[in-house]
């Protein structure tokens, strides 16, 4: 997959079946868009993800890992555009003309019914397929996909993951939320009390569900592990940042430098501080049982 990550100086060869939007989150919805331009793969076209990076606080998804969700459904080309004047002070006609044909050659777009773009989001999905007939691309309007009588947006996934409603968010994902991150080295506190843990610190950027202890899995080099995670600032102990811990059943490896991606399945109990690491330690052994029953399922 060919990626341009915060640059404006992209280009890719035509024709283009190309979708356009934000894609934080990548949910459902975002996927169905995806599919359609692959589809047109068959014509002949490259399929181009055009994702505005117009991030102004935490997100669902890390460019990387953006760029992780757009290689697994086989895109052909991934463009991280930033929000820069340059690109937002288009108006909607500059836009369709100098990035739509000149540099994309976009011969189909796909986009759903709330699509906006040009300066000050002037223009829209009307006005889009007014000017692919101009310009002679085809444009698709895709209705949203629903959960229940909702529609899938990054709003409503944003929601499920801050209340700590994993298991919703995964069907709004079409996967687990996930927090991808470098095993760095912790205080092995967890080691001392015969549960060793791998820690990592997530991006600024990155969306974390509230505090607490949660049942999940983790990929480490294409191997899945299950385990239970903690996320938040381990009052017991104490830290000075919000991390994200996971013991994994079953496995003692060092892991440490090794990139590990880890899928927050169910919350099970809030953060507390306990009184001794001896209390801390007999409920991480009732938080591993309470993990390892939701796997059995």
């Amino acid at each position: 997959m060919e990626v341009f990550q915060g640059t404006t100086d992209f280009y890719t060869d035509g024709p283009a079946a190309v979708t356009l939007g934000k894609f934080d989150g990548v949910h459902l919805g975002h996927q169905k868009l995806i599919r359609r331009i692959r589809q047109m793969e068959r014509d002949g076209m490259r399929s181009v993800v055009f994702a505005l990076n117009a991030r102004t606080g935490p997100m669902l998804l890390t460019m990387d890992e953006q760029k992780d969700a757009a290689e697994r459904m086989g895109v052909s080309c991934l463009i991280q555009c930033p929000f820069v004047p340059a690109i937002s002070g288009m108006s909607p006609e500059h836009f369709a003309e100098q990035i739509l044909v000149k540099r994309l050659h976009a011969g189909y777009i796909a986009v759903g019914r709330d699509f906006r773009f040009g300066y000050r989001r002037e223009g829209d999905a009307s006005m889009l397929k007014e000017l692919g007939k101009q310009h002679g691309f085809r444009v698709e309007v895709v209705e949203k996909e629903k959960y229940g009588d909702r529609d899938i947006s990054s709003t409503f996934v944003r929601e499920a993951v801050g209340q700590g409603k994993m298991e919703l968010a995964a069907k709004l994902l079409g996967r687990p939320f996930s927090v991808k991150g470098v095993v760095m080295h912790g205080r092995r506190i967890g080691r001392t009390l015969g549960m060793p843990t791998v820690n990592l610190i997530p991006p600024e950027e990155k969306i974390l569900p509230p505090n607490g202890v949660y049942a999940s899995r983790t990929v480490i080099e294409g191997q899945v592990y299950q385990g239970v995670t903690n996320i938040g600032y381990k009052p017991t102990v104490g830290e000075n940042f919000r991390g994200v811990e996971t013991y994994l059943f079953d496995v003692d490896e060092d892991l440490y430098g090794k990139e590990i991606v880890t899928q927050l399945c169910r919350f099970q109990r809030p953060e507390q501080k306990f009184p001794s690491l001896e209390l801390l330690k007999e409920q991480m052994h009732r938080d591993i049982s309470s993990g390892k029953e939701y796997f059995l399922g």
